[in-house]
């Protein structure tokens, strides 16, 4: 804050336009401190705002997490109804032939089939002569056999995918090196 003074001021007058020079800068300071006062009140405000925001969003997200865990099997199960149905009839039947049965469980059994298709489980039944694949297939011996090494020769137990993940692995016996 520099003014220029002429040398025939009275020192009372330079005195006086010091005092008013420094009114007018502290009457501009207190105005920019208002509005950065006021900024500052806005900037907080905005910021509690973004994160009671961000806070409302992720406990939406975790409420819909948690409902896909409680509910997502609903699909599922949904499915299986029919299945649960055709076995109930089947055992109110109390003079039921063998052929009745047979008919009754393979009804039942393209009902399961269909649901597992609904929902995505694929059934894993590697044939005899198919390689062993480790991440699909279980092998509970190795026997002697009249084929290529590491490759199928009897399906113990059929296995299931889930969506390309592996619910239960197919148990096998494979082919022994010769």
């Amino acid at each position: 804050m520099t003014e220029n003074h002429s040398p025939d001021q009275a020192p009372e007058e330079i005195e006086t336009a010091m005092a008013a020079s420094a009114a007018d800068e502290l009457a501009r300071l207190q105005g920019e401190l208002e509005e950065l006062k006021a900024k500052s009140a806005d900037l907080a405000d905005q910021f509690l705002r973004a994160k009671a925001e961000a806070e409302n969003a992720r406990r939406r997200a975790e409420e819909e997490v948690s409902k896909a865990r409680k509910f997502g099997i609903e699909s599922f199960a949904e499915s299986l109804l029919p299945v649960c149905d055709s076995l109930d009839a089947a055992l109110a039947i109390e003079s039921a032939t063998s052929e009745q049965l047979r008919e009754g469980s393979d009804a039942t059994l393209r009902q399961l089939l269909s649901a597992f298709e609904r929902n995505k489980v694929v059934m894993i039944a590697p044939a005899a002569g198919e390689k062993f694949d480790p991440h699909r297939h279980q092998a509970i011996s190795m026997v002697a056999a009249d084929q290529e090494a590491n490759t199928v020769v009897t399906l113990l137990q059929k296995g299931y995918l889930i969506a390309d993940r592996v619910l239960r692995p197919a148990l096998v016996t494979v082919a022994a090196p010769k």
